[in-house]
């Protein structure tokens, strides 16, 4: 019998198959396929598999979980003369790096996470083996691979909808109407470095049962976290950004919902003489629509198990805008994470 853990050597092209894992600002939240179990998550620590990748997503300027050399099963097993080398996404050593704290037992943290981190980080461990009878040692390698992905969140902005009745659709205060909406909205929500954008609108004639024909103003606008002021916020707090602006923008979008909720009264009761138009009441929807900041997009096929993150963009894609995916380079040029352009 041997003793010290001893395991067959991990067969070429075994790293088939595919584990996730998703760090944020100290937790950890696991997604794990197939054959996987939770239990190759620790406390702030992720374990290597001989058969399978594993993904990491590491929020943007956070330190990484531990990254274990080595399966939970083989972390339960006694390990003799156990070396660990540890190859960056570079292909360079990452032994007495600045970035990286590297364990005496085999364990990897990135700290301070940036875009250009991302990539395979590869681990060998090599241990022996000792025949109990005859004393043989025998040496094992084993090879394990993480890909660590840097992500963002997404920025939350609200398709919003809402209804009135007018007296006709010719009317020009139509018009005039919705810009002054517009201008009192914005209003109510400037302090939160918010706006309203993509403001439309359209007239419609709607035969009703009981009141005939009548006249409704369609009125749609997004409600966006980038209003004049919002760079400050995250000169402020780079790197909570994106949380500071999504809470900002729900806020603002929560005083847009209790505006509409209130405007009927104030119609109704403020008003000496019935206004031409009028607020439909409960016809006001919020949708929440997300985007990604430029570099970033989201991939539920490449990435379902950070299906909700802004993952970086891959080598061979990138983002240009705040569109919410990654766009494919017509040339390969782009061969770094977080390409703006090919």
């Amino acid at each position: 019998m041997a003793a010290g853990g001893g395991r067959p050597r991990c067969p070429p092209g075994a790293l088939l198959c595919v584990a996730a894992v998703v760090v944020a600002a100290g937790w950890v939240r696991a997604e794990l396929k197939e054959e996987q179990s939770i239990d190759l998550i620790g406390k702030n620590e992720v374990y290597g598999d001989t058969r399978h990748e594993v993904n990491v997503y590491v929020k943007v300027f956070t330190n990484s979980p531990f990254l274990v050399c080595m399966d939970l099963a083989l972390s339960q097993e006694r390990i003799i003369d156990p070396n660990y080398l540890w190859i960056g996404p570079d292909g360079r050593d990452l032994q007495g790096q600045g970035y990286v704290n590297l364990t005496e037992t085999g364990k990897l943290m990135v700290m301070d996470f940036r875009v250009s981190m991302s990539g395979a980080y590869l681990c060998t461990l090599s241990h022996k083996v000792i025949e109990t009878t005859t004393q043989e040692e025998t040496e094992i390698v084993e090879a394990y691979k993480f890909m660590v992905y840097a992500y963002r969140e997404a920025d939350h902005a609200y398709q919003v909808s809402v209804r009135f009745t007018t007296t006709h659709c010719r009317l020009k205060t139509n018009g005039l109407f919705v810009k002054k909406l517009n201008i009192i909205l914005n209003s109510t929500i400037s302090h939160l470095t918010c706006h309203i954008t993509e403001s439309s609108y359209k007239c419609h004639s709607i035969r009703t049962p009981k009141n005939g024909l009548q006249y409704e103003l369609f009125v749609n606008f997004l409600v966006n976290p980038f209003g004049p002021g919002w760079e400050e916020v995250c000169h402020r707090i780079p790197y909570d950004c994106e949380d500071v602006t999504n809470r900002r923008v729900r806020e603002a979008a929560e005083r847009i919902g209790k505006f509409f909720h209130q405007l009927r009264h104030v119609l109704e009761n403020d008003f000496h003489t019935v206004p031409t138009i009028q607020y439909v009441e409960n016809s006001f929807s919020m949708t929440p629509i997300d985007s990604c900041r430029p570099g970033f997009g989201k991939n539920h096929h490449t990435h379902q198990n950070c299906a909700s993150c802004c993952v970086v963009c891959g080598p061979g894609t990138y983002s240009p805008n705040n569109e919410v995916a990654c766009q494919s380079c017509a040339t390969p040029q782009a061969r770094m994470y977080g390409a703006k352009s090919c």
